[in-house]
């Protein structure tokens, strides 16, 4: 049988994420991303009734033809064809192309502040019946979480007031991504006049603090009420040397659903066998020293991503997505954004410099970017509080089988804080990593308030709310935790079941 076979398939790959044979499930079939159904739709004229396309029951969901002929996704054990809305969704179609091919629920909960209203609008889509809903791996249930629940209440009762109705919650970051383009404009004039290391490094900050801010929120659809100006925001990635495509099934249907799962978050295992950032993960016998050689690893993350997102185009995956609903205009985004990035970092400079001042302003540019960027994912995720190597309520969360974790609560314990107005202005709110991580959707701006909301709700359930003062301070944690997961001896998973989950994809 076709699913034991796999099933073999997936205990060779171990627990080292998704092996080549197979494609992954948790991390493929759900989302780490986003999809905003919202209210919007109401100016558009939609069928009253669910209609139902039935088809025979059975099948395997992504190979059968008379699945495939869908733009399938699942909220709450029910398919839907997302067909008739692609073109009409409010946060628009890229957004919505995250949600095909799996179970969206925790995309589409995570996403919505009201979504009561997301509802009614994903339920007068098409229905289809016998779809085997039991072949897709369930995703986690934001609306589930007691926690989760009471804190979006309160962020829409004393943060917005009702505005949210209006888009408020995706608006008041317009001055801050002003700030972010007239500085990269300004050093890359500076970089095209002379290129050296330094100018170089100027203009590597202006791709740092794009890819924290701009490009990030916009490809969450937290920039703006129009999803246009999130779309050519989030296009911004591919200018600074990334891919907006690879980013939002990465990050969004990867790593924000699945936070510190060592299957199905590949920020967990992407960096492995060269850094352990999980001591789930093999211990091999360089890994107690990588608290130090990691700072010689960093300045060469650009150049990972470079590899990483051609590869991502060819094999239609990231290492923890495989990208279903991406369409044929989002992929030749890769190509034209990859070929910009190189005419405006390599080649133009060449042309008025020559090679070796070129050389030399590029590898400012890409050593400075990397290490403003590694440092600043790595510390919000990888201390001993966000991913415990002891015995606790972090640890017990991630032990749980991932459908019956309180999802809310995992966000809050797989993540940490640090500083607060002025790193959330210049980190795009990933200092309040926290905040984001339970309301992607949100424009950044808005995150110090939230954070004292949830941070009392947290306090009244004794749930650990960590944040440090200041990045020093939190990059030391980093450090320590670095060293104590190089050295901890492998811990044994007590999950196995989930990995034979991951041959479903």
């Amino acid at each position: 049988m076709k699913v034991a076979s796999l099933a073999m398939q997936a205990d060779a790959c171990g627990r080292l994420g998704p092996c080549r044979a197979v494609k992954s499930a948790f991390s493929s079939a759900r989302p780490r991303g986003s999809w905003s159904i919202t209210r919007a739709a109401t100016a558009t004229r939609v069928v009253e009734a669910p209609p139902k396309t039935s088809i025979p029951s059975g099948g395997d969901p992504w190979e059968d033809d008379k699945w495939t002929k869908y733009k399938w996704t699942i909220y709450r054990g029910v398919a839907y064809d997302l067909t008739p809305y692609l073109d009409r969704h409010p946060g628009g179609r890229w957004l919505l192309n995250l949600a095909i091919g799996r179970d969206a629920t925790a995309l589409f909960e995570s996403y919505h502040l009201r979504p009561e209203v997301a509802v009614a609008h994903l339920k007068r889509l098409p229905v289809l019946e016998g779809f085997p809903v039991e072949a897709v791996p369930q995703a986690p249930r934001p609306n589930d979480s007691d926690l989760y629940n009471a804190i979006r209440q309160r962020v829409r009762k004393e943060v917005f007031k009702g505005s949210e109705v209006k888009g408020a919650h995706r608006s008041g970051s317009e001055g801050a991504a002003l700030a972010v383009l007239s500085y990269a404009a300004a050093a890359y004039a500076l970089y095209t006049y002379d290129a050296n290391p330094l100018t170089g490094g100027l203009l590597g900050l202006a791709g740092a603090w794009i890819g924290l801010t701009i490009q990030h929120c916009g490809n969450h659809g937290a920039m703006s009420t129009n999803p246009i100006v999130n779309n050519l925001l989030g296009l911004t990635n591919d200018l600074a040397g990334g891919s907006s495509l690879m980013w939002r099934y990465h990050h969004q249907v990867s790593h924000h659903v699945h936070c510190n799962d060592d299957a199905f978050d590949e920020d967990v295992f992407s960096a492995f066998p060269f850094l352990r950032f999980d001591d789930r993960l093999p211990r091999y016998w360089y890994h107690p020293y990588q608290h130090i050689y990691m700072w010689i690893l960093f300045p060469f993350l650009q150049l990972v991503f470079q590899v990483g997102d051609w590869k991502a185009l060819l094999d239609n995956r990231t290492v923890g997505a495989t990208m279903y609903g991406a369409s044929e205009f989002e992929r030749q985004t890769v190509v034209a954004g990859k070929l910009a990035h190189y005419t405006l970092l390599y080649g133009l400079p060449a042309a008025l410099h020559g090679p070796s001042a070129m050389l030399a302003g590029a590898a400012g540019y890409l050593f400075t970017q990397s290490i403003v960027l590694a440092t600043t994912f790595a510390v919000s995720h990888n201390i001993s509080e966000t991913k415990s190597l002891d015995a606790g309520p972090t640890r017990d969360n991630l032990d749980q089988p991932v459908a019956e974790r309180d999802w809310g609560v995992q966000q809050v314990l797989t993540s940490a804080n640090w500083g607060g107005d002025v790193g959330n202005f210049f980190t795009g709110g990933l200092n309040l990593q926290i905040e984001h991580h339970l309301f992607p959707a949100i424009s950044f701006l808005h995150y110090p308030a939230i954070s004292k909301i949830v941070a009392d709700e947290c306090h009244k359930r004794g749930i650990n709310y960590a944040h440090y003062t200041t990045l020093p301070e939190i990059l030391s944690s980093f450090v320590r935790f670095m060293a104590d997961a190089g050295s901890a001896p492998q811990k044994p998973v007590r999950r196995d079941g989930e990995m034979v989950m991951l041959s479903k994809l």
